[in-house]
């Protein structure tokens, strides 16, 4: 079992920028990557941006550039430091790991992300 605990989010203004931070506890050594997952309403939840064990990344087009995804050296927390948020960036923030041989997938409560002027 891995536990996933996030902080940050919030309300932030077009062009600001923001950070969101997740902690992870239980099974660590069996994680294989952990990231972001975003969903809007009406919309399907989208990764964002992750980061394998190897360290690993990968961003979602309309983030690359703008998001920043990193690590601490434990590998237990991982970081998204968002910049230059626009108005579609607004959604819940979720975070992510996947866990053993199977990737079985395990998610954050949710943080909410408003762009807005």
């Amino acid at each position: 079992q891995v536990q996933l605990v996030e902080s940050g989010g919030g309300l932030v203004q077009p062009g600001g920028s923001l950070r969101l931070s997740c902690t992870a506890s239980g099974t660590i050594f069996s994680i294989n990557a952990m990231g972001w997952y975003r969903q809007a309403p009406g919309k399907q939840r989208e990764l964002v941006a992750a980061v394998t064990s190897m360290g690993s990344t990968n961003y979602a087009a309309d983030v690359k550039g703008r998001f920043t995804i990193s690590r601490d050296s434990t590998k237990t927390t991982v970081n998204l430091q968002m910049g230059s948020l626009k108005p579609e960036d607004t959604a819940v923030y979720y975070c992510n790991a996947k866990s053993g041989p199977g990737n079985f997938d395990y998610w954050g409560q949710g943080t909410q992300v408003t762009v807005s002027p």
